[in-house]
């Protein structure tokens, strides 16, 4: 039996590629609401960001998200999401660690 193919998204912000679950996937949902999804499959178009603050600034700085998204994203949005990206942070590294226990 083949290997499972893991699909790979890169982060908008430092571009670099990584297996989908160890990304926090930003959506603009159809009534164009900027979200995070951390369940991955909320309808919508969707970027991906690394797990780090570090990278969460440089997208809000260099308005990485506004190109992924093809949406302009406000400075409140971008204060929300950073307030919900802290919150989150904790439990999507938690996660990430039940993930990666998972026998292959």
């Amino acid at each position: 039996m083949r290997p499972r193919k893991v699909p790979l998204r890169k982060c908008v912000a430092c571009q670099e590629m990584m297996p989908k679950k160890e990304l926090i996937r930003i959506v603009r949902t159809p009534a164009d609401e900027v979200q995070i999804d951390l369940s991955g499959k909320k309808a919508g178009r969707g970027a991906y960001l690394c797990g780090k603050v570090n990278c969460f600034k440089l997208a809000k700085k260099s308005k990485a998200l506004d190109r992924a998204l093809k949406h302009h994203v406000g400075d409140h949005i971008y204060d929300q999401l950073e307030q919900d990206f802290v919150a989150v942070e904790e439990q999507f590294i938690a996660g990430k660690e039940l993930v990666s226990d998972e026998p292959e």
